[in-house]
């Protein structure tokens, strides 16, 4: 699909809306999935690998059970995308590097394949990510870049680590996408996307099967159209017997705590600014408390991680030394090796200090926030152009660094994050507002993000 043919095309359908055409008979899962797979031969860099045969016998089991009345979940036949860090049985794992392109294909689905498998779900195929998802720019040189679809005036970067799986939804390819985030790699591509994306809490789904980053701070979640999909998702990969509610709750006492020194922090675009704060407007006339100060815990982990660097890179070097000593070092992509091999002499001692540190501001943010849910931009920018990031060393640092700022916080304190979009800049590039909430409340997060969904519509 070229950039002009998906500004014509409009919204489309969630999920939720996707399987209510399979219920109605209006809908079918194998036409929906053969609209998916043509499509995905028409959108460049996307899927690193499509699952065809597997994904058209699961597509007509879910016909024949709708056509029975004896649809598996709610979800059954509703087609989606794993980003290549999910072990699919049949298929290689690749991380999207050079390295793992001939590697023995997995023999098990990843525990949240199968949950999702055996709900009904349809994998179309394995997307294209940022080498062993090492970026929030989402480049990648092996399987190439795939390009933002609002990106209409230029090519602008998708973001990373998720980049495949966000533009496999939001060029209307699958309705969802898993993704992983470590430092930020869920939130930053559905903010560039103008898509919604889950970061849950690190033990929230089971990682077995899923390829690492950083083992303290890895976490699993979709990308999606709207947060009432978010809901359902999560009821399937919890194992809950009963459904959640997808019924927006009042906002009225909802408290909220939005950061006022990030938000005005002259690092973040004024459409980023102008469209959070116009937001948080909309929030307030619907009944919602709005706090508007600056957050010390937010304040102090940034400072934390721009003094003493970030945990995840300690950890990345960690799993991969073996790789980095190895002559196959050479077939990665520079900049990923080079930000690996900078963490080499990462201090022990500095680890063990993160380690504490990470500890106690939880605590404090928990306390601070004491039931408010915490609201910062996504990211302080729109997704930038993509050719000069390509060519210019410097820039990609820069840039991946003041993408990655925002995110890294949340990521850090094992904060459950929901991006939703809020807007768009002059150029029709959408931006992104986060909710963050304490570990482990990510039910209580994802209620609230539902509320502040429909208090936004249309953005």
């Amino acid at each position: 699909m070229s950039e002009r043919d998906f500004a014509a095309s409009g919204s489309y359908l969630d999920a939720t809306a996707m399987a209510e055409t399979f219920a109605s008979g209006s809908g079918d899962p194998v036409q929906a999935l053969e609209h998916a797979l043509a499509m995905a031969e028409q959108v460049d860099h996307v899927f690193i690998s499509l699952c065809i045969d597997r994904a058209r016998r699961e597509a007509r089991a879910s016909a024949a059970r709708w056509k029975a009345g004896q649809p598996l979940s709610r979800f059954d036949g509703v087609p989606l995308a794993w980003k290549d860090l999910f072990d699919v049985a049949g298929s290689v794992t690749s991380a999207a590097a050079a390295v793992r392109r001939n590697v023995s294909a997995s023999l098990l689905d990843a525990t949240s394949v199968g949950l999702l498998t055996r709900a009904g779900m349809v994998s179309v195929g394995k997307t294209n990510l940022s080498e062993f998802a090492y970026s929030g720019l989402g480049l990648n040189p092996h399987f190439g870049t795939p390009h933002n679809p609002h990106g209409t005036d230029q090519p602008r970067i998708p973001g990373g680590s998720s980049s495949g799986s966000a533009v496999a939804v939001a060029s209307g390819i699958v309705p969802i996408a898993m993704g992983t985030d470590t430092a930020g790699s869920i939130r930053i591509p559905a903010a560039f996307n103008g898509l919604i994306g889950f970061r849950g809490s690190c033990k929230r789904y089971s990682r077995d099967g899923v390829f690492p980053l950083a083992h303290t701070l890895d976490s699993l979640g979709p990308l999606t159209r709207s947060v009432r999909d978010v809901l359902t998702i999560d009821d399937i990969l919890r194992g809950r017997s009963q459904a959640t509610s997808l019924v927006p709750r009042s906002l009225a006492g909802q408290r909220f705590w939005a950061d006022e020194a990030v938000i005005f922090d002259e690092r973040v675009e004024p459409a980023v600014r102008d469209n959070l704060m116009r937001c948080l407007s909309r929030l307030k006339h619907a009944g919602a408390l709005i706090d508007l100060r600056p957050s010390p815990v937010f304040q102090a982990t940034l400072k934390l991680i721009e003094q003493q660097g970030w945990l995840g890179s300690a950890e990345a070097f960690a799993l991969h030394q073996p790789l980095l000593d190895s002559e196959a070092a050479d077939q990665l992509d520079p900049r990923v090796r080079r930000r690996l091999e900078a963490a080499r002499s990462f201090p022990a001692s500095r680890l063990i200090n993160l380690y504490s540190a990470r500890e106690a501001l939880q605590q404090q943010l928990i306390d601070e926030l004491d039931g408010a849910i915490l609201i910062t931009p996504s990211v302080a920018h729109v997704a930038p152009p993509l050719a000069p990031l390509e060519t210019d060393d410097e820039l990609f640092v820069r840039t991946n660094l003041a993408t990655l700022r925002l995110t890294m916080p949340g990521s850090l304190l094992n904060l459950p994050g929901v991006s939703l979009p809020c807007g768009r800049d002059a150029q029709g590039m959408p931006t992104g507002l986060l909710l963050s909430a304490p570990p482990g409340e990510d039910s209580r997060l994802l209620r609230a993000a539902l509320a502040v969904e429909a208090a936004l519509q249309p953005f």
